[in-house]
C-alpha cells in the first residue's frame, strides 16, 4: 500500500486533493496533517489518518516522516496577504518549516517523491507585460509570499538535482471557485465575488474589474495534483517546476458570467470597494501564461469560466 502525506490538509486544496486520491487510488494510505487535526474527507475511510503537527517544530517534521511515505504533498503555508502583513510568521511557516521538512525527508527517507504547491506570485511585475513561462521569464516577486515560494522552489530543484528527493513544483493558478470561508490570500476575493452571492450574501470587489487573473477549477486542480505524482521523474528533466494549465478572466467577466448563470439579483450583491494593497499584489501577477510544458507532461486543460460557476452552484444546491 502506498503511503501519501499531505501537509496543510485542513485547507480547501488539501481536502480536495485527499478526496481525489481516495477516489483514484483505493489502495492508498493517507496521512493528513495540519496545525490542528484535519477533518477526514467524506465518505470516511479507514485508510485515512489525521494528525495535528506544527511543522515549525523540527521534531514534528521528524515524527511525520517516521512513516516512510512514498509521496509527500507540501500544501501548508501562510497565504499572500497574511505573509505580507507578518513577515516573521510568513518566513517561519512558508520557508523555514518547509526547509526543515525537506531536510528531514532527504536525511530519513531519501528519494521520496515531493510535490510542492507554488504560486504565480513568484513572477512579479516584470512578467506582467509578457506571456509567462517557467523558463523564459526571470522571477522577480513583489510580495513576501512570492519570495518565500520561490526560495522553496530553488531548494527543491537543487535537492532533486542532487538525487536527495524526487521533487515536483507546481505553480497553481488562482483556484476558482473555492468553497468555505474566505482566506488570507490576496486572491480570496475572486472566489468571494461568486461564493458569497450564490449564498445570498454581499461581497466586495477590491480591484479594478478589468485586471486579468489566471484561474483553474477545483476539479481540474485535483486531477493535475494527482497527475503531478504520476509523471516519471525523467520527463521533468533538470528543471522541476511546471505551470499548471488554466485560463484568464477578469473580475468583470466573472461577474458577467455570474449574472448570466445566476441572475441579476445575485450579481447585484457584489459591490466595488478598492483595496490598494490587494490591487498592488494582484497587479504583480501575470495574466497570460504559456502552459505548453505542462501539456507535454500530460496535465489537463481547464473546463472554463461558465462551467466552473455552474458546477459550484450545483454543489451548493446538493449540499443544502
Amino acid at each position: 500500500m502506498k503511503t501519501i502525506v499531505i501537509t496543510g490538509a485542513s485547507g480547501f486544496v488539501g481536502q480536495t486533493l485527499a478526496k481525489k486520491l481516495l477516489e483514484t487510488s483505493p489502495d492508498v494510505q493517507l496521512i493528513l496533517s495540519d496545525v490542528h487535526e484535519p477533518p477526514i474527507p467524506q465518505p470516511k475511510s479507514s485508510s485515512v489518518k489525521c494528525i495535528a503537527a506544527d511543522l515549525t517544530n523540527p521534531s514534528a517534521c521528524q515524527s511525520l516522516i517516521d512513516c516512510s511515505p512514498d509521496v509527500v504533498y507540501i500544501l501548508h503555508g501562510i497565504m499572500s496577504s497574511g505573509s505580507e502583513a507578518n513577515l516573521e510568521l510568513g518566513m517561519k511557516v512558508n520557508f523555514e518549516s518547509v526547509r526543515s521538512l525537506l531536510d528531514t525527508i532527504r536525511l530519513k527517507n531519501p528519494g521520496t517523491k515531493v510535490i510542492f504547491t507554488s504560486s504565480c506570485a513568484v513572477f512579479g511585475r516584470a512578467a506582467v507585460k509578457n506571456v509567462a513561462t517557467e523558463t523564459d521569464i526571470v522571477p522577480m516577486p513583489e510580495s513576501s509570499y512570492g519570495t518565500q515560494k520561490l526560495m522553496v522552489e530553488l531548494l527543491i530543484n537543487d535537492y532533486s538535482r542532487r538525487g536527495l528527493i524526487d521533487g515536483r513544483v507546481v505553480r497553481l493558478p488562482t483556484i476558482f471557485v473555492r468553497a468555505g470561508a474566505p482566506t488570507a490570500a490576496a486572491s480570496s476575493f475572486v472566489s468571494g465575488i461568486v461564493r458569497e452571492p450564490v449564498h445570498g450574501q454581499e461581497s466586495e470587489l477590491p480591484v479594478d474589474p478589468d485586471i486579468g487573473i489566471w484561474l483553474a477549477s477545483p476539479r481540474t486542480l485535483a486531477h493535475n495534483l494527482v497527475h503531478a505524482m504520476e509523471v516519471p521523474a525523467e520527463k521533468f528533466g533538470h528543471f522541476r517546476t511546471v505551470l499548471l494549465p488554466g485560463y484568464t478572466a477578469t473580475s468583470g467577466e466573472i461577474l458577467q458570467t455570474l449574472e448570466k448563470v445566476a441572475g441579476k439579483g445575485t450579481r447585484s450583491l457584489v459591490k466595488e470597494k478598492r483595496d490598494e494593497t490587494i490591487q498592488r499584489i494582484v497587479l504583480s501577477w501575470p495574466a497570460k501564461y504559456d502552459t505548453s510544458r505542462a501539456k507535454s507532461l500530460g496535465f489537463a486543460d481547464d473546463v472554463g469560466l461558465e462551467q466552473t460557476i455552474k458546477c459550484f452552484i450545483e454543489s451548493v444546491k446538493q449540499a443544502s
